[in-house]
């Protein structure tokens, strides 16, 4: 069984923002490491999660029905 879920990629993010991304389907319990592996983003340019507008990290598991933010390491001076 799947469910939805809504993925918002931030700034340099939004390159790896899929074509589903209103209704991305995964399997319940999927973890935002393995979302994020789905979705091709490098670790390393990933800086703040939050599901549901909460603060997250990568261990949380999905159950379907949230929205997923992300956001890259933020550079300037």
């Amino acid at each position: 069984m799947t469910v939805q879920i809504t993925i918002k990629l931030f700034a340099s993010l939004n390159r790896f923002t899929p074509v589903s991304s209103d209704n991305y389907p995964i399997e319940p319990g999927t973890t935002v490491n393995n979302l994020l592996k789905q979705l091709g983003i490098p670790e390393d340019e990933i800086k703040l999660i939050f599901i549901n507008g909460i603060k997250s990290d990568f261990a949380s598991a999905l159950l379907g029905g949230e929205r997923v933010g992300v956001f890259p390491p933020v550079g300037g001076g």
